[in-house]
């Protein structure tokens, strides 16, 4: 149960979870959840917060552009961001909805969700668990995965750098654009 930040049930937000998203982004969002879960008890930091931030961190990630740019003001969603590609905005369109429409006004569950696509300048332990929960849950397979749940294991800043790192190596290595802020958030931890 999930009471502290929200009146939805967890029962009710999988529900709507459900409808809003792909079945596959489902079982990510399941498996997020868990790994964050997991987290928050080894680094001590509130699992209610986690957990709602894991079950609502893709919540917009299938939503159409159309929609996005009708709620593009509302959300502050800028163009600049708009022009990046769902894998930019959705982090911050996701905080919208979770304010919105499931009544969360904890800026650190908010945050977190708006900032777990390229991470922060500054993060807050709830940020940094949901950041990493994305990025090593159980279905993630890439290289370097086993790596960073091992830095996630022993030191969750070391981890938050080995993907900020990785990340824009692979956008670098892929010809990529990169949104500005990536680069910010790079600088800040490397």
């Amino acid at each position: 149960m999930i009471n502290s930040y929200t009146s939805w049930e967890r029962a009710d937000i999988l529900k709507e979870l459900k409808k809003q998203v792909k079945k596959t982004r489902f079982e990510h969002i399941l498996r997020v959840e868990e790994k964050a879960l997991e987290l928050a008890e080894k680094y001590h930091a509130d699992k209610e917060a986690c957990q709602l931030a894991a079950l609502l961190h893709d919540y917009a990630k299938d939503l159409d552009v159309k929609v996005v740019k009708k709620l593009q003001k509302e959300a502050h969603i800028d163009d600049e961001m708009l022009a990046y590609g769902s894998n930019v905005w959705h982090g911050p369109m996701a905080a919208y909805f979770a304010k919105e429409k499931f009544g969360i006004t904890n800026p650190e569950i908010l945050t977190a969700i708006s900032q777990h696509t390229i991470g922060g300048r500054e993060m807050s332990l709830v940020g940094k668990i949901l950041f990493i929960a994305d990025y090593i849950e159980e279905g993630r397979k890439f290289p370097g995965v086993k790596k960073a749940r091992r830095l996630a294991d022993k030191n969750i800043d070391r981890a938050v750098r080995y993907k900020v790192i990785q990340t824009l190596l692979h956008l670098v290595e892929n010809e990529k654009k990169i949104y500005p802020e990536t680069l910010e958030v790079y600088n800040q931890w490397v």
